[in-house]
């Protein structure tokens, strides 16, 4: 049998080989970068030879910049020691960029088990749809394969009763003038707010009867005025109210 000493020695040579740090072995933390701190913690981590790694907000004490760096060298890591890794965030933008796989936790129940583009894409209920990213939720109801949401109406196969929708800021743009093509919904408003992204800004367009709408544009700084806006009733995704149980 290896002695003890012998045994250390050659896991702390595999860890750090794992994570691409063998070179920098006999060096003090503060002589080295962020990210080579961060391999060097993964390796004290993979020197028991784990098959799951659980990272616990290990990013969450990092300035904006920093956080973004890491996210990269950590998805990086992840793919170059080839364990799963079960990431914990209360960030839903690092929950997106991170994963390969989201399990959205609700009061301690799973609400929706799904890759960032299906759980953006096609959230399965409405907690997932504003909890991930911005939306509108539209209250409506189902009559004879119509959907009615206050002065938004399009036809639908479903089936008669309320219905839930989440639809997405992007998805919703300035009306083009053009004639309308089928499955498009236009409804008038004033804009009431403009929050500056960079390339684009989030603009609340208040409706008739109660109405808001948040759509995503590009940048342009316009004026609070009056807008037509324009959607596809395909873009209105069915949600329910809480997640199915088995």
């Amino acid at each position: 049998a290896r002695r003890p000493e012998a045994e250390i020695a050659s896991r702390v040579e595999e860890a750090l080989g794992k994570v691409k740090m063998s070179a920098h072995a006999k060096s003090k933390p503060s002589k080295i970068s962020g990210g080579q701190q961060q391999r060097v913690a993964l390796a004290r981590a993979l020197v028991n030879r784990p098959r799951l790694l659980l990272l616990d907000e290990p990013l969450s004490a990092l300035d904006a910049n920093l956080r973004r760096q890491m996210q990269v060298e950590l998805k990086s890591l992840q793919r170059e020691v080839g364990i799963s890794f079960i990431f914990v965030t209360h960030d839903q933008e690092e929950a997106m960029v991170m994963s390969d796989r989201i399990a959205l936790l609700r009061s301690g129940e799973l609400e929706q088990v799904a890759t960032p583009r299906e759980i953006y894409g096609r959230p399965a209920t409405a907690y997932a749809a504003q909890f991930i990213g911005h939306t509108n939720l539209l209250k409506g109801e189902v009559r004879a394969g119509v959907v009615r949401c206050g002065p938004l109406v399009w036809s639908a196969a479903l089936p008669d009763g309320p219905a839930l929708f989440s639809l997405r800021p992007e998805n919703v743009r300035p009306a083009t003038g053009n004639s309308v093509t089928a499955g498009s919904v236009h409804v008038r408003g004033k804009v009431r707010h403009r929050a500056f992204h960079g390339a684009t800004e989030l603009i609340r367009v208040e409706c008739v009867e109660g109405l808001v709408l948040v759509a995503r544009t590009p940048g342009s700084g316009g004026a609070l005025e009056e807008i037509e806006l324009e959607f596809s009733s395909a873009d209105a995704i069915l949600v329910r109210e809480s997640p199915e149980r088995i």
